[in-house]
């Protein structure tokens, strides 16, 4: 699936183990490490209490992975999304846009192709769990029409957590 949209963006679907979108997820990965770095032993810590239900919390297994897509703009890759099943729906995974790039309408780009592959899966809805310092992804998902519902598993023990719905 590959779509331009009006402002340059072309983005294609891909696997997850593309160099590409591995790419961009550690980038995402080492931002979202020094956002929150002072939660970090917070959650590693609940990481190690057996009696959490953490599956998928802090990762994503490549066989869960249902779609991804790379954003590029004149051939660089600027963008990463994925999705992986959740329930009647698909929840969102690993949004990200490079700094140089936001604002300018990856992002956009990025959640209207995703959403393009959850309605071709089949997909009722969209979910999708962020984190109280990303105010600008919060921005983008409302903008787009994702509302907020009650924190999911396995994120209920983050408790930073945002968590968002959008019907399809």
């Amino acid at each position: 699936m590959q779509k331009a949209d009006d402002l340059g963006y072309e983005v294609r679907a891909t696997g997850w183990d593309d160099p590409d979108a591995a790419g961009l997820r550690d980038a995402m990965q080492a931002e979202m490490e020094s956002r929150y770095a002072d939660r970090v032993a917070e959650v590693l810590a609940a990481a190690a209490d057996p009696d959490r239900k953490l599956d998928g919390a802090l990762g994503v297994e490549a066989e869960q992975v249902v779609y991804v897509g790379v954003a590029y703009a004149g051939g660089t890759a600027v963008g990463h999304v994925a999705l992986r099943r959740y329930g009647d729906g698909v929840e969102l995974k690993r949004m990200y846009v490079a700094p140089a790039h936001r604002g300018s309408g990856a992002a956009t780009a990025l959640l209207a192709a995703a959403e393009r592959a959850a309605r071709s899966l089949g997909a009722s809805r969209v979910v999708l769990q962020t984190g109280d310092r990303q105010p600008d992804a919060v921005r983008l998902y409302e903008r787009e029409g994702y509302t907020r519902i009650p924190v999911f598993p396995p994120y209920e023990w983050l408790t930073f957590s945002i968590c968002m719905e959008k019907p399809l």
